[in-house]
Parts: C-alpha cells; structure tokens; sequence
C-alpha cells in the first residue's frame, strides 16, 4: 500500500479503497455530542420525538475533528488516536496489517489497538517491539532509531517555526481584546485604576488560561470595580447593575403605561369586553363538537372503548387540521380571519392540546399493558386468536407512534421467557435438593419394605402400578423432578411450549401475515412498522436460540452437574434485574407457597451425608431409590428431553444452525448417559439386597424351588428392559426422522450395562451359597419370614434349627442353582442379547463355569457328610470280626448292609421331598461312594478269603447292587469289578470253583432276600412309565 492509499484511508475514516456500502459509524458520525445513543433494542415507550430541524441545531461548542482518522469513543468524545499508521520506525506503512498478520484482534479491541499506535497515551514501547519488531535485527532497530530521531527533529523544528512565526501577532491580539473589554467594562466610572505594569512573557501568555480573567484583573481589584460609581454615569454603563444601560429609560416608560392605562382603560375596555364575550359564546356554541371531544375522549379511555377512542383522536385532528390550514389564510395572502374563525383556532388548539395530553398518557398506558400482557394461547386449529397483544399493538398504531409497538412486544416478551426460564429452573433445582436432603438425613426404608418393594416385577402390570414402586417419601421426590422437567420442556403448558408460541408469533410477524389485520394508521404513518429490519429478524432468530440454549443448559446441568449446594434462594428474595419485564418475581407453578419448602433461614436443611453412595453424585436420584421406581420416571424424563430436542431441531433457526442441533444432541445423549449410570448404580446396589428373599420357603408352583429365583428372573428382566428404553428411547425413536437425533447408545455405556448384568448375576449367586451353608437359628428363621409369604411347617421338612434344615438348604439352593443352569441364566443372556444387539460369549462362558463350580461345590456340601457316614457304615462293618460268617454257606445278610441302605433311604427321602429333580445325581453319587467303600474295606482285611467270606462279600455286594440298580453308574460298574477282582486275589483256585457251583443257590438267596425287604427298599424301584 502506497502512502497516499494509506492517506485516503486514514481521511475518510474507511478499511478498503473500494467499499461496497456506506460504514455504519459514518451515519452517527455527524451526530452532535449532546444527543444520546439510540437503543437498538428498546427504547422508553413514552419517548418524545425531536424536532425534524434539530439536525440543523448546532452548538456554539460542536466542533468537527480536522484530524485525518481520529475516531470518537463510546461516550462521544473525539480523540485524536488514529485508526491505523505507519511504522514510526521507518517500516511498513500499516501497522494495522502486521499485527493482523500476527493474529492479534486489534480490529476488534481497540484497547489493544491503541497499545501498538504512537499517537495514542497508552502506546507501550514494550509491546510494540516484541510483536511488530518480534523478529528485527539490531542493525534494522537502528537504522529505525535514526529514522525516528530525524521525524522528531523535523516535527520540533516546524512547531518552533511556528510559534515564532505567530507569537507577536498572538500577543498584539490579546491586548486589543483586553483593552476593548476594559473599556466597556468600565463605562460610567470616576476613573480606571492604572493597572500595575506587567511584564510579558511567552512562558506567561503560554500558561493563561482566560483573557477576561488575565485582562480584568485590575477592574475586578477592590481599587476598580468595588468602587462605587456617581449614579448618574451608572446609569449608562454597560454593567449588569445598570442592565447594561437600560435602567436610565425604564422607569419613565413604566410610569407613562401605568397613567395611561388608569385613565383610558374602562372606557374603551368595557364595550370590547363586551363584543368579546359575545363572541366567545356564539364561538363555543358554533364548535361544541369540538369541546365536546376531549370529555368523550375521556370516557372511552376508562371505558377502555379502544375504537372510540380511535374514533374520537381522528376526529380531533381532522379539526385540528382544519384550525391550522385556516391559520395559514394569513400567511398565504388571503387577509386576516374573522373573529369567529379566530375563536374556532383558539378553542380547536386548546381542545388539540388536551387531547394531545390524554393521547400522551393513554400511549403510555397502553405501553405498560402491552409490557405485561401474556403470550396468546393457540385455537384448536392452530392458528393464533385475536388477543389482547395484538389488539393493544393495533391501537398504537392507530394513533401513531415513533417506536414499533411489534418490536417492543417480541423483545418484552423474549425478556419475560429468558427471566422465566432462569426463575423457573434455579427454582426447581432448589426445591428438588432440598426434598433430596431431607431423604439423605432420614433414616434409610426398612429392609422389609424394600424387599417388599423389589418382588414388585412379578406382577405383569407392576410399570403401572407407581405407588408401589418405592417408599411414599422417594415416590414425592420423583413425581417432583418429573413435573419440573416437564413444566421445563413440555410442549403444552411448559416454557417450552411458550417460547415454540414465541417463536411462531415472531415468524407470523417475519412472514407478515398477522399484519395484513392491523392498521396503518393516519395517513399511513404506520405502514413502516408492519415490516421487520433485516438486522432485526437476525436479532429475533438469535434471541429464540439464546431461549433454546438456556433451556438446554438448565436441563443438561441439572443431570450432569452434582447436587447443589446452595440453596438460600428459597429464603431469598429473587430480585428483578429486569424492571420492564412482567411477572419476573412470581412463575407459575411455584406460585403457591408449599409448605414442604418452608423452612427458618438460620436454620436450613443440613446438607447430605457423605456415605460413599453411589447416589451422592446424581442431583436427580433420590436417596436410597431403588431401580424400579428409578426405571418408571427416568424413562418419562428421557422421553420428554428426547421429544423436546426434536421438536425443537424441527423449527428454522435451529435446523440451519448445525452448532445448536449438536448441541441438542448433546443434550440428549448426556442426560441418557447419566440415566443409565444412575439406574446401573442403583441395580448393583438392588442385587446386594436379594440374599434377604431367600426364606427357603417353596415356590407355589415348583415345589423343588424357592421363590428366590423368579423373584431375581423378574427383577432381572425388568431393569434390562428399563435399560434398553432408556439407552433407545423408543417412544421417540419410533417418529420419523428420529434416528439423527437418537443415536445408539456409545460403547462406554454398553459396557457399563455389561459389566453390571454380571455381576449382579455374581452377586446373587454368592450370596446363595453364604445362605446355603450357614447354620440358621429360629431367630435368623424369623426375621427373614416374608410378609405375604406361607408358614414354614414340617410339610416343607424345614426347621430352622437342626442339622436337617441345614441339608434342606444345600438341596433347594442346589435345585435353585439347576433351574438357573438350565433355564434363568440361558433366558438372561438371551434377554441382554436381544435387547442390546450385543453377543456375550465370554460372559455366558463365564457365568456357566461359575454355575458348574457353585453346583459342584453344594453337591459335595451336602453329599460329603452321608457319604461319609456311609463308607464308614461298610467299612466297619467288613473289617469287623463279627463279618466272617460261621457257618459254610451263610443265607443272611450283615447288619452294616441293612443300616448303610437305611441311611439312603431316609437321603432318598429327604431328597424326593425337597429337590425330586436331584435325586438320581445324590443316588447315584452316593451308590458309588458305596461300592468305593466296599473296596477299600475288603482292601483293608489282611487275610485272605475262604469260600464262607467270598459268598458272603458276594452276597453284601449284590444285594446293595440289585437294590440300587436304578442309580448304577458307569463308575460304579467299574468299582464293582475293582471289588470281584480283590476279592479273587485274595482266595484260591478250590474257591473259586466252588464258588462257581454255589451260584444258582446265591440267586435264589437275593431274590429271597430281595423279596424280604421289599417294603423297606421299595422307594428305590423305579417305577413303570418313567
């Protein structure tokens, strides 16, 4: 850029040498210094307008800066610190361009701007040379020392020129005026007191700051003016005692008007009194439809008859029109008025003026009610009804006014939904802490009514039963965050929904159809305010985002942010900053004073408990909430934020702002993320407390079950299915063109929920195992009896306080354990899989490994001890002296046989009784323990065998088999040829072929045998059709 570029740039004020439209600040440029800025947005509705001449109004003060590209600061006052300049040390011409290149917002900051230019008192060296010399070498700062040293000099050289050049011319002209004003000054006096001589000099004239008060010194002295003057000469002196030379003649002609006035005035003031006031009255009789006006005028204003009132101001200026186009007949040449006509201006101006004054005061009136008034409600038909608002803006402009009564509806209102909106929140998030500490500080719920409430799902309609959901006191605190959010984001009847009528009525006043029904007012006056700014439908669309992001950001804090921790504003009174902006004290539905909210101010609700729960973090969970009731109300709060994103992405200044969509969308998948963390806390903390179910009291229908395991299958269900509604929302997603709002739920969260679907599936498990293998007294019996459940008796072979309940126990726990190894766990997974679209075969894997090892685990628990006994049964009884038989061939059977059977006959019992579906695997576990037994006793004797003892063994040994055949095992069958084999190591060749012979005679002994006992073993027959 050349230097006389950068000239014109810096006189015309401007940023290009081509502009493409004429700068704004040029249109206020010219604007004097005691006019005040205009209010783009508002502006007081009782402003008078100025006079259409007050532009050519000039003060004797206004001056017009003659340097090139000083600017003026927002006050008004002119500077002289240009825009741009040139390197002073000799660089670029721009100074501007290269801190632009830099990326410093000089432009925008003209704080900054004014640090980098010389002419400037806040221009700071420092900065200057580390930003626009950041990179100068020392030989440039140099040669750029040397050129501002010789642009000093040369610029002190023309200013010494200067005032050497002018001084004396300077000097004579102050003495000329001196002398003048002096002489003036001092008319009339005996004589001047000489001044004391002075001397002059430049440092002396330099530093006065006043002729007169340099000048005058002398008359002002006691010697000079303080002197009183001869009356006569004082007369005549241009003082202001004198009036400046007035007095000497005043007196006389004030005296000659009183005398004249005395003597001539009743005679001719009586007649024309006279004339005058028959005048006046035929006048007033003539207009009384003009004095007649203001009265009417009157009455229809309190009266609130706005077409009267109308009515009325047209017809009063009509006449007044008709007053002045008759006054103007003299200014035009058409000769003077008569006295009637005369009489017909006078009464028209008095009643315009009256009228004129009551129009003032009805606009203002007007002006305040059209402030307060509420938004129009729509028709059924959706179309916006004949309200108030626009009857009030109607009757502005009838009557004409300076500001758009439009444009002061849409901001008033905007104020009143932005103040409405903050209020309303700030509010609500109050209330709901303070009913949260109140539940934080109470005693938790009683384990009974909280398992009492988690058995809940087994109802198929528990999701509508809410009041049995949670406790009375958590049910309050959700039905309270629930109606807040919605009074937030509903659409009818929510601010919500205002500020989407807000907007309609905004874009109805855009489009112009709802001015196609309101008047243009006198002479079309107006027609100007039916059609909105450019600048001002941007201002509108800003200002219904602004309203969107407000109400985003209180709902998106209120789920993400932690609780409160300030909450004086309910005993605070909420001070308005918004004078002009109606009902900002008072929102509905808070206008009522709830007495759940009424607390002394030195002594509010201490704040909650540190405990290390998981609800600590979550402003929107009540205290020791369970995931039912938090399933019920999260899924209607999702919902509504979801539905109100989406209506809101729908309207036009939202769907072309692609920041304020994201952000919608942030609203949703955050507040759904807190969702699910909340819900899965509470799920974990829910599945502690499931053990408490286990009363080992039948199912009704599975009689080898408790009720434990569809208790944990219908809870399981429900909050995996509460989980999937709230990760997917499906009642939004469902609507057309919901999948770019409700994206699927990220990985994090699945993870999550993964995560927590196992382990409380671990939970419960283990805890099934601690109830199992406890030993439980009457009083542990007691307090877990269920409410709604049926009475331990020794039908169930239950007692709580032996070591038979204990085996009952390990059995129903196992039974529990099978049914979750076969049917739960498998429907769980399918569940989980289904509802989240998500495989889990490591976990399924996972889960079924600790199911076999929980099973194994129990089975030995409870088949250990009969096992035990069992294999010491039949080992005592063969290594007992007594078993070797005493005659040749024995036909009976050893005691320890018969006691060994009875024992797993009352374990067969026991088990058929309680877990049926158990009973082969414990049979035929036991049935090998047995013929292990049989092993290692006949191991144990170290003898050998003789024919007697062989027959014997055989006959033990086959019987135990033959009776337990339904049971036999592969493993069995093995250990049973492990015994023949030690059986025949230990006896001879002759033995064994005896043996072989006595063989049809040992059959027919065990069928005999067989036949016998068949009573006693008759449980372990199978039986036909099985």
């Amino acid at each position: 850029m050349t230097s006389d570029e950068h000239t014109l740039l810096n006189h015309y004020n401007i940023n290009t040498l081509y502009p493409t439209a004429w700068p704004a600040e040029k249109d206020e440029s010219d604007t004097s210094n005691d006019e005040q800025p205009t209010n783009k947005t508002k502006r007081p509705a009782h402003s008078r307008a100025k006079s259409r001449y007050s532009a050519l109004i000039r003060s004797g003060s206004d001056r017009r800066s003659l340097v090139p590209g000083s600017e003026k600061t927002g006050d008004g006052i002119e500077n002289l610190v240009q825009k741009d300049e040139p390197d002073p040390l000799g660089g670029p011409d721009s100074v501007v361009r290269i801190l632009r290149q830099h990326g410093l917002p000089v432009e925008e900051d003209q704080r900054l701007r004014n640090r980098f230019l010389l002419s400037s008192t806040t221009f700071s060296p420092t900065l200057y040379l580390s930003q626009v010399h950041s990179d100068a070498s020392t030989q440039s700062l140099l040669r750029g020392l040397e050129s501002l040293s010789r642009s000093i000099d040369q610029k002190s050289a023309s200013l010494k020129v200067l005032v050497e050049s002018n001084f004396e011319r300077f000097v004579r002209a102050k003495t000329t005026i001196d002398n003048v004003y002096a002489e003036m000054r001092n008319q009339g006096a005996d004589a001047p007191v000489p001044e004391r001589p002075r001397t002059r000099s430049r440092i002396t004239s330099k530093g006065s700051a006043h002729f007169r008060n340099s000048s005058a010194q002398g008359s002002f002295s006691p010697r000079g003016v303080d002197k009183a003057l001869p009356s006569d000469k004082k007369k005549h002196a241009l003082v202001k005692e004198s009036e400046y030379g007035v007095q000497g003649i005043k007196a006389p002609l004030i005296e000659v008007a009183v005398k004249a006035e005395e003597i001539w005035g009743p005679a001719l003031g009586g007649r024309a009194r006279e004339e005058t006031l028959k005048s006046a009255l035929a006048s007033v009789e003539e207009c009384s439809a003009i004095v007649e006006i203001g009265p009417a005028l009157s009455s229809y204003i309190k009266r609130k008859d706005y077409d009267s009132v109308v009515d009325e101001y047209r017809k009063a200026r009509r006449f007044a029109e008709e007053a002045r186009a008759m006054a103007n007949q003299t200014s035009g040449g058409r000769g003077p008025l008569t006295e009637s006509q005369v009489y017909r201006v006078v009464i028209t101006a008095r009643m315009w003026s009256g009228v004129e004054k009551q129009i003032d005061d009805f606009r203002r009136e007007i002006w305040r009610r059209l402030t307060n008034v509420e938004a129009p409600p729509l028709s059924a038909a959706g179309q916006h009804t004949t309200d108030e608002p626009m009857a009030l803006i109607g009757v502005l402009l009838e009557l004409g006014v300076e500001d758009n009564p439009i444009w002061f509806w849409l901001l008033s209102r905007y104020d009143y939904l932005k103040t409405k909106i903050t209020a309303s929140f700030e509010r609500s998030r109050v209330e709901i802490e303070i009913l949260r500490r109140r539940l934080a500080n109470a005693e938790p719920p009683p384990l009974r009514s909280a398992i009492t409430h988690l058995k809940g799902p087994r109802d198929t309609a528990w999701h509508n039963k809410a009041h049995h959901l949670d406790t009375p006191a958590v049910l309050e605190l959700w039905d309270l965050i629930h109606s807040s959010v919605s009074y937030l984001l509903s659409t009818a009847g929510g601010l919500l929904g205002e500020v989407i009528e807000f907007w309609d009525k905004a874009q109805a006043f855009i489009d112009g159809k709802i001015q196609r029904t309101l008047p243009i007012g006198l002479d079309g006056q107006s027609r100007k305010h039916h059609r909105l700014s450019t600048d001002g439908v941007k201002d509108l669309q800003k200002g219904f985002v602004e309203l969107i992001e407000m109400l985003r950001d209180s709902v998106l804090a209120f789920f993400a942010e932690p609780p409160i921790e300030d909450v004086s504003m309910l005993y605070s009174p909420l001070q308005s900053t918004t004078p002009t902006t109606p009902k900002s004290a008072v929102f509905a539905p808070f206008a009522h004073q709830d007495s759940r909210f009424r607390f002394d101010a030195s002594n509010p609700p201490p704040p909650s408990p540190k405990r290390g729960e998981a609800w600590e973090d979550f402003a929107f969970w009540p205290p020791h909430a369970n995931a039912l009731s938090g399933i019920h109300y999260l899924e209607k709060v999702l919902t509504l934020v979801a539905a109100a994103a989406m209506e809101l992405g729908d309207l036009r200044p939202v769907s072309s702002s692609s920041r304020v969509q994201e952000g919608l969308k942030t609203l949703i998948n955050g507040t759904r993320e807190r969702c699910v963390n909340a819900l899965a806390a509470a799920w974990i903390r829910d599945a502690e407390m499931f053990h408490l179910m286990e009363t080992f009291v039948r199912h009704s229908e599975r009689r080898d079950l408790t009720s434990l395991p569809a208790y944990f299958l219908a809870f399981e269900n429900a909050v995996l299915s509460g989980l999937q509604r709230l990760a997917y929302v499906p009642d939004v997603a469902s609507k057309a063109g919901s999948s770019s709002w409700i994206t699927p739920p990220t990985s994090t969260t699945l993870k999550l929920i993964r995560r927590d679907f196992t382990k409380t599936i671990y939970m419960v498990l283990s805890d099934m195992i601690k109830d199992a293998e406890k030993h439980s007294s009457p009083q542990d019996t007691q307090s877990l009896e269920p409410m709604d459940a049926i009475s331990l008796s020794a039908n169930d072979g239950f007692d709580g306080g032996n070591d038979e309940s204990q085996s009952i126990r390990l059995l129903l726990t196992m039974s529990n354990i099978k049914y979750f190894q076969a049917d739960l766990i498998p429907q769980l997974i399918t569940h989980f899989e289904t509802s989240f679209s998500l495989k889990i075969p490591e976990e399924t894997k996972t889960i079924k490994d600790v199911l076999g090892q929980i099973e194994a685990k129990l089975f030995k628990s409870y088949t250990g001890p009969s096992a035990e006994k069992l294999a010491s049964i039949i080992y005592n009884g063969i290594t007992s002296s007594s078993w070797v038989p005493t005659t040749d061939h024995p036909t009976e059977l050893r005691p320890y046989v018969y006691e060994a059977l009875l024992l797993v006959v009352y374990i067969h019992s026991e088990v058929s009784t309680t877990a049926a579906p158990l009973l082969h695997a414990i049979i035929s576990h036991l049935f090998e323990r047995m013929v292990h037994a049989f092993l290692s006793a006949f191991l144990a004797r170290a003898d050998r065998y003789t024919l007697a003892a062989l027959m014997q063994a055989t006959l033990d040994v086959e019987f135990v088999a033959s009776i337990l055949s339904q049971y036999t095992t592969a493993r069995a069958g093995e250990l049973q040829n492990e015994v023949y084999q030690e059986l025949d190591a230990r006896t001879d060749n002759s033995a064994r072929q005896r043996l072989q012979k006595e063989l049809p005679g040992m059959r027919a002994i065990l069928k005999k045998l067989r036949e016998g006992t068949r009573g006693e073993f008759a449980c372990f027959k199978k039986v036909r059709g099985k």
